[in-house]
């Protein structure tokens, strides 16, 4: 299929030292002729050079460039690609881009070189969106879930259980069609075995996708306590920089404050919220409100208690606030005289609880915002409690797509319906019908059995120039 030449800024918009502008398509080389002056004919040059000169419009020199030429189909999108390595000011890169428009080239789409490496089949649907992934990254496990993906994890999981399905399709389908010499007696319990081990393999990646929201997205995180106990200076601490006002001043936070933080290689979406207690301020009340609405929906509370004060009713209900949730607790101000230790808090809490609970599922940890102290502890503890164990990107696969989450579950419906077909002993057709359910589930993982609309909606989510 002839398609037009596209061309797109592929660098930040902002000023740096380099800028980049990528021409992709049939005409890249005939196109960058018309713009580059230097000492070689860019449509005779070897693939996989690079080539000093200028760009010009007309009989204006835009820039001084460096010119990389990549030959079909040793490229990114697989079709012939030219890459202009200019200065990097905006304006500088933009008259490039528009000197390369003005000679024959079509502004690029958003994600519109990753369709075309997609439909040219350089990568699948699950690598396309790595891509994606991996520029938005915010911390290491994230950065390296994409790479893994990128690399072909994902892919490489998904083409050989729709291969194992394909195969008992295939088989069956022989043996409906030529019985003589085909038999199916006693297939159902091969075909069981088969399908409960790939329904194991499909959990697997189905359960590895609660990892991989934390990996992608971060834990949605609500610091609640009393007023001053010290929750606006954690998050301060937490930041790393002075985000929210610390004052004497009890119930200086009023609304909710927003801020995404890193927490070692962990990433938070920390909400600090008004400080819990009785009041008739009409403005305290609402920040009250909307605190213990946030705490109902959060992955994570942090509450944070005043260590050197007498724990008090509004202490109490913050407790039950966390009763049922993944929860911290940490006992501020341990560098002042404290008289609330980890002893108190656990028997405070199981007797508000109802029930004992068990120490390791109990998480109180002594800190100082002001001294900076225990923040170590909890960046392990939250780690331990979001993440199953040490993330290795070799052999384990995060799913971290709720699209892809989305066709597994569906795949392991299809296997299931399959199970149940053989133990109600029904002819050997009905096994096919869901094995083919499954088979094409799996396909909208890696794009096989996606349409042209899904396909434009994914990679519209792209950025200009990918």
């Amino acid at each position: 299929m002839k398609k037009e030449t596209i061309a797109a800024i592929s660098t930040g918009m902002t000023n740096s030292g380099i800028g980049i502008v990528r021409v992709s398509g049939e005409e890249a080389f005939q196109i960058a002729d018309r713009v580059y002056r230097g000492k070689t004919k860019l449509c005779d040059a070897d693939s996989h050079t690079i080539h000093y000169g200028h760009i010009v419009d007309g009989d204006e020199t835009i820039d001084e460039v460096l010119v990389m030429l990549m030959r079909a189909p040793r490229t990114f999108t697989g079709e012939d690609t030219v890459e202009i390595n200019c200065h990097g000011g905006t304006y500088v890169v933009r008259r490039v881009l528009e000197t390369v428009l003005k000679n024959g080239a079509d502004a690029a789409q958003p994600g519109e070189f990753s369709k075309r490496a997609f439909l040219n089949g350089k990568m699948d649907l699950s690598q396309a969106e790595s891509v994606i992934d991996l520029i938005h990254s915010e911390n290491e496990y994230a950065l390296q879930s994409s790479i893994s993906q990128l690399k072909g994890s994902i892919k490489n999981e998904i083409n050989d259980l729709r291969n194992k399905i394909i195969y008992h399709t295939a088989f069956i389908e022989s043996a409906l069609d030529d019985p003589e010499h085909i038999s199916v007696d006693g297939y159902g319990s091969t075909l069981k075995a088969e399908a409960q081990g790939i329904i194991k393999r499909l959990k697997d990646l189905i359960d590895s996708a609660d990892d991989g929201r934390v990996i992608k997205e971060g834990i949605n995180t609500v610091i609640l306590g009393r007023p001053n106990a010290g929750k606006s200076s954690l998050l301060n601490v937490l930041s790393g920089h002075e985000r929210a006002i610390v004052t004497d001043i009890a119930g200086t936070t009023r609304d909710i404050l927003e801020e995404q933080i890193r927490l070692g290689d962990l990433g938070l979406n920390v909400i600090d919220t008004a400080g819990i207690r009785q009041t008739e301020d009409v403005i305290e009340k609402i920040g009250v409100e909307r605190a213990k609405e946030y705490a109902g929906k959060a992955d994570l509370i942090i509450y944070v208690a005043d260590a050197s004060r007498e724990l008090d009713e509004d202490d109490c209900s913050i407790i039950r606030m966390t009763r049922g949730k993944r929860a911290i607790i940490l006992l501020n101000k341990s560098d002042l005289h404290t008289v609330v230790t980890v002893e108190n808090m656990r028997e405070t809490v199981n007797n508000i609880y109802g029930y004992e609970m068990n120490e390791e599922d109990l998480h109180i940890i002594s800190v100082s915002a002001k001294e900076e102290y225990g923040i170590r502890e909890l960046e392990d503890t939250v780690k331990s409690m979001f993440l199953k164990a040490d993330l290795s990107f070799n052999n384990q696969i995060y799913i971290t797509n709720a699209r892809q989450k989305s066709a597994l579950i569906d795949a392991e419906r299809s296997m299931e319906k399959v199970i149940q077909s053989i133990e109600a002993g029904m002819p050997e057709d009905f096994y096919s019908i869901d094995l083919m359910d499954a088979y094409e589930a799996l396909g909208n993982i890696t794009g096989e059995s996606v349409g042209e609309d899904l396909i434009n909606e994914i990679f519209s989510k792209f950025c200009m120039g990918k």
